[in-house]
């Protein structure tokens, strides 16, 4: 395990950020804004898409499923991959992929190659993630600097998500490519940038081998698995080809364990999982997701379908908790410092419960002001307490060269909580599907499934009262590393 750097009695000064870290966040935060914001923008044009390639409701499923399996499915390999073989390295070539993806998407004609495009973006989603978030928690040592560092950077995410909900609401009247076509700029951007200011990383020397069984069978059983949650609606959850394919990934899976138990340098380090703050983590990450994403599902199916409201106007509705978490991204640092990430984790899961709970209120002729927008700001100030503080607990004491694993098990935490509990919510509006479809009956069909999104709220929030029990550590002043330093180290790394 990892310490600061020990802190003198006297308090020490307090540290500058030099233009190259403030750069260097930027870039990182630009990649997190990418993903974001192509997850938003991407679910508003499948109307445009569908009309315009003539694709059925099934192959227009596949535009969103595509990168959630490729996203998915490579992050616990996107994350080792990182420490073994550079993470400036492994962030720049996937930048780049995701660029061309992005072009390629936009330029299509087909169905099919939109999908292989998304899929493409998913993949070099799976290893930007992990390798930028390990950048950040090996540049910025661990105590204030990390945490303002990843408050800012988290935040991105909700700021691309609820920026993507507006611009396609804009773009999409004009053509859905555009909304293909933004990223594509954006991502050469910072793709040049990062060659200039991203520092150069030390690779794992002594990693025993390459995992190569283990990277097989965890890549293997996690496209499985996303694959059987997004399909299980459609194919029937008791269905025999639902049923074999989660026997399936639950072999695979108990394979890979066996495997990495065995294995001199394995994928993912097992013994990290001993910690009660690391499986809290986790855990709170796949409730955290898996509720707003069902929750924002739902929420915008009530608003366009019932209430009619267009795309742009969905987006502005749900803009308030997007604005709320951006707004507090410089502040949440200092707050996480005060207060430790258990609390303020458990505060954050109360609020979005509550936030749940009271858009059950919502009818047919709601006043936004008085039912929708009191949900929206407890949700986004949930939001900007949560996603922070589980990023920061995740990767406080942990070792540089396993700093890529961990955001590798975090992200995929994040995007199979959100398949499964999305899959889940669906599941149960469906089985509360009116025969007789009027206004009313299919919002009565929704309540259910916005229940179980509050419950999954709950489940977090006990999640993270276990993490009230260890008492927090009192952080010690660091100071920020930076390129120059990394370069006169006592010992020579082999550079990315």
């Amino acid at each position: 395990m990892t310490s600061p750097l020990p802190s003198s009695a006297s308090p020490a000064p307090a540290v500058r950020w030099t233009p190259r870290l403030w750069g260097t966040l930027l870039v990182l935060c630009a990649a997190m804004f990418l993903d974001a914001l192509d997850v938003s923008m991407v679910g508003v044009a499948l109307p445009s898409i569908g009309a315009d390639l003539d694709l059925s409701t099934s192959t227009l499923q596949w535009i969103v499923s595509g990168y959630i399996l490729g996203y998915g499915g490579l992050l616990l390999l996107g994350g080792r991959t990182a420490d073994l073989l550079g993470r400036r390295r492994v962030f720049l070539v996937a930048l780049g992929v995701f660029a061309l993806a992005s072009l390629l998407g936009g330029l299509v004609d087909s169905g099919p190659l939109l999908i292989a495009s998304r899929f493409i973006k998913g993949l070099s989603a799976a290893f930007t993630a992990p390798a930028g978030l390990s950048i950040i928690t090996t540049t910025f040592p661990e105590g204030p600097l990390r945490n303002r560092a990843l408050s800012i950077y988290t935040t991105c995410a909700a700021t691309g998500f609820s920026m993507g909900l507006v611009l396609s609401g804009l773009l999409t009247e004009a053509s859905w490519r555009l909304t293909m076509l933004l990223p594509a700029p954006i991502a050469l951007l910072a793709l040049l940038a990062g060659l200039k200011l991203l520092p150069h990383s030390e690779r794992e020397r002594d990693h025993n081998g390459y995992d190569i069984p283990g990277a097989v069978l965890g890549t293997a059983s996690m496209l499985l698995l996303v694959f059987t949650v997004v399909q299980a609606p459609e194919a029937g959850w008791t269905s025999a080809r639902t049923l074999l394919s989660f026997l399936a990934v639950a072999v695979l899976l108990t394979a890979f364990v066996l495997v990495e138990r065995r294995s001199p340098g394995p994928l993912v380090r097992l013994g990290v999982l001993r910690s009660g703050h690391q499986i809290s983590a986790q855990l709170g990450a796949m409730a955290f997701f898996g509720s707003y994403v069902g929750f924002q599902f739902l929420a915008t199916l009530y608003m366009q379908s019932l209430l009619g409201w267009s795309a742009l106007h969905t987006a502005l509705a749900f803009l308030p908790a997007g604005a709320l978490v951006a707004v507090s991204a410089t502040k949440m640092g200092a707050v996480v410092d005060r207060f430790g990430t258990p609390r303020l984790i458990t505060v954050g899961f109360a609020l979005m419960a509550t936030g749940y709970l009271l858009f059950l209120r919502v009818d047919l002729d709601p006043a936004y002001a008085v039912v929708i927008l009191p949900s929206m700001l407890l949700i986004g100030a949930a939001c900007a307490l949560v996603f922070p503080s589980l990023n920061i607990q995740a990767t406080n004491g942990v070792d540089d060269h396993e700093q890529g694993m961990v955001s590798g098990l975090l992200n995929t935490s994040v995007q199979v909580g959100g398949a499964i509990f999305l899959a889940v919510v669906t599941a149960v509006v469906t089985a509360h599907a009116p025969a007789d479809p009027t206004p009313q009956a299919v919002l009565d069909s929704y309540r259910p499934g916005l229940t179980v999104t509050t419950f999954i709220a709950l489940a977090g929030l006990l999640i993270s009262l276990t993490g009230l029990r260890t008492r927090r550590a009192r952080p010690s002043v660091v100071v920020a590393r930076s390129t120059v330093q990394e370069a006169h180290a006592d010992r020579v790394p082999v550079r990315d």
